[in-house]
């Protein structure tokens, strides 16, 4: 595995004492994380500031995404927790968190692909917690079923995520169970259904794509109508996943960064320890300052 870079390397948080009682309660209340299960790069920060990202639906995945870290053992899939919703309540108000952000792992096993559990805990947060609550929503593809995505719009998220990842060239390699036009087709339908609620989606540097192939799919996801774009530095959790490529310096994610308010995205946070949910409150604040 080639070294990584000067600008690669994490600065470690002073910030001891919350980092260490943010996971105690995650595990207190058995639930799971990204920041955890995905292994990234900020979970010390974002502990730090008693913020997280919460992962629903378990911790393992139907997919065999090539660059996840998230576990794939789907003997040991399990139904969806029935008190999840309400720890996730509990953990917010807790943290004394003024916007949450829920993801999901994919669970092509279930019909709904885990449509109804999510709406549940955006329900709980908001009658256990507060009415007034930022939520973002970062979903999967739901096998492109769209009645289940609109019941998800009918929730109402400050913010509506599904990720593209990557291009559509490295899609067999990188997602072989997903699909580039569907995951542009979630985001077009999201914009159709529900205009009102701001669309966010994101993507990874540094598995072979060109310029131009990267050029072209920020159009394809301004042409959806992504008002909010994230570009980060793919990172191989372990020497099983796919190697990287190529580490993206920090002037050229601030060449991206300024392409893609060019292209017409309104936010774009764009670096090598960039990810989807990174600042997520902020980028929604910055979003209200545009529209």
């Amino acid at each position: 595995m080639a070294r990584k870079p000067d600008w690669l390397r994490i600065k470690k948080t002073s910030i001891y004492d919350s980092n260490i009682s943010t996971a105690k309660l995650i595990r207190d209340l058995n639930l799971q994380t990204v920041c955890e299960n995905a292994q990234c790069p900020n979970k010390g920060e974002c502990f730090s500031n008693k913020t997280a990202t919460f992962l629903i639906l378990g911790n393992i995945c139907t997919r065999n995404c090539a660059f996840c870290a998230v576990n794939k053992d789907r003997s040991k899939i399990s139904a969806p927790d029935p008190s999840e919703p309400e720890h996730i309540a509990e953990a917010a108000e807790s943290l004394g968190l003024e916007y949450v952000v829920i993801t999901m792992v994919t669970r092509d096993d279930l019909e709904d692909g885990g449509a109804l559990h999510l709406i549940k805990v955006v329900q709980s947060i908001r009658d256990l917690y507060r009415e007034d609550i930022g939520i973002e929503l970062l979903i999967s593809d739901l096998q492109g079923k769209m009645s289940y995505l609109e019941k998800i719009l009918d929730s109402t998220p400050t913010v509506f995520n599904h990720n593209i990842e990557t291009i559509p060239r490295l899609y067999q390699q990188v997602r072989p169970q997903a699909n580039y036009q569907r995951s542009l087709s979630i985001l077009d339908h999201a914009g159709s259904y529900a205009p009102h609620i701001p669309k966010k989606s994101g993507f990874m540097l540094g598995l072979g794509e060109t310029e131009v192939e990267v050029l072209k799919m920020m159009q394809d996801l301004r042409t959806v109508g992504v008002n909010i774009l994230t570009i980060g530095q793919y990172l191989a959790p372990t020497s099983r996943h796919l190697p990287v490529k190529a580490f993206i310096t920090p002037d050229k994610f601030e060449f991206y960064r300024k392409k893609a308010l060019e292209t017409g995205f309104e936010i774009c946070y764009s670096g090598p320890f960039v990810r989807s949910s990174y600042k997520a409150r902020e980028a929604a604040l910055d979003l209200n300052q545009h529209l």
